[in-house]
């Protein structure tokens, strides 16, 4: 739902007799079997969280579960307030829970391994530390009286996992809405393979509906899909264009670039470090289909079309 104005307003979306979604700017899945009560993901603060537990109390649902299906700050941002609310057992996908349990990492890894700044420990880049009961990999599981199948679908993040209970698919930021991808005019990745060849798995998986991290439920998301395949590929076919008439260009200079062209909104060092992420993502892709080759000149990192 939005007001007037286009700002997305937290709403209570039932999906079928057991699964739930908070509809919002990040959303927050919710399913109910039995006594077992569900949330994934637990959005960016307590302040977005609390509106979904003063739902859950308002309609007596039960919440004794929480699973966080990546590790980035605005979808466990919430978790600790969670934890201190309910007596939830929490559980995370492998490597990604090392994340939620030292939310510092995140910073120091966009940070390049220096101890960051005090601008970057912000709850966009850095939430409460949680704690994780268990460790989640790829295939069925059990939560409660809740059974599920979880995938990992990396590319976004590390190790994230997308879950189906009751034929819903909360596939987290496996894909994106095409506002959210048009809103963020590069989207952060981390490997733009593995961010291709998830969006192609999920093309192939079984379920009936999907909600993402950030969109809407559809019953059939191919169509949103392969938006997100046709937008990265051409990202990936602008910066091919974008060396080849460069001849050799630096990594700095190629992330300015790349930001410029598309109108990127990086005001601060925080939203400049996501986006060198990406835009490296997309270097390293064309590196590991062979268009693309690099080397070090003067203690410069620089990248050159193959030559044929």
């Amino acid at each position: 739902m939005k007001t007037a104005k286009g700002a997305i307003v937290m709403s209570f979306q039932q999906i079928n007799t057991s699964c739930f979604y908070y509809q919002s700017s990040v959303n927050i899945g919710y399913v109910k079997q039995g006594d077992t009560g569900l949330l994934i993901d637990a959005g960016i603060d307590r302040s977005s969280v609390k509106k979904v537990l003063k739902e859950l109390r308002k309609r007596e649902l039960p919440l004794t579960h929480l699973f966080i299906t990546h590790a980035h700050a605005d979808h466990y941002g919430g978790g600790a307030y969670v934890q201190d609310q309910y007596n939830v057992h929490t559980s995370a996908p492998v490597f990604e829970e090392a994340v939620l349990r030292n939310p510092a990492l995140e910073p120091l890894y966009l940070f390049g391994g220096n101890d960051p700044l005090p601008e970057l420990k912000n709850k966009f880049l850095q939430g409460p530390p949680l704690k994780i009961d268990s460790v989640v990999e790829e295939g069925p599981v059990s939560f409660g009286e809740i059974s599920a199948d979880v995938f990992c679908l990396p590319g976004h993040s590390y190790q994230q996992m997308a879950i189906k209970i009751n034929d819903t698919l909360y596939a987290a930021d496996s894909y994106f809405s095409e506002e959210t991808l048009f809103k963020h005019r590069i989207p952060y990745i981390t490997d733009i393979s593995k961010t291709i060849e998830s969006l192609k798995r999920l093309r192939t998986l079984p379920f009936n509906g999907s909600v993402p991290g950030h969109g809407v439920f559809e019953k059939d998301p191919s169509a949103t899909i392969q938006s997100n395949l046709n937008y990265h590929q051409g990202l990936l076919n602008w910066l091919l264009e974008y060396i080849k008439e460069e001849g050799e260009v630096s990594q700095e200079t190629i992330v300015s670039s790349m930001c410029k062209h598309f109108d990127v909104h990086a005001p601060g060092l925080s939203q400049w470090l996501l986006y060198k992420t990406a835009v490296t993502a997309y270097l390293l892709g064309l590196m590991d289909k062979g268009l693309i080759e690099d080397r070090f000149v003067d203690y410069t990192w620089v990248f050159y079309v193959k030559c044929q």
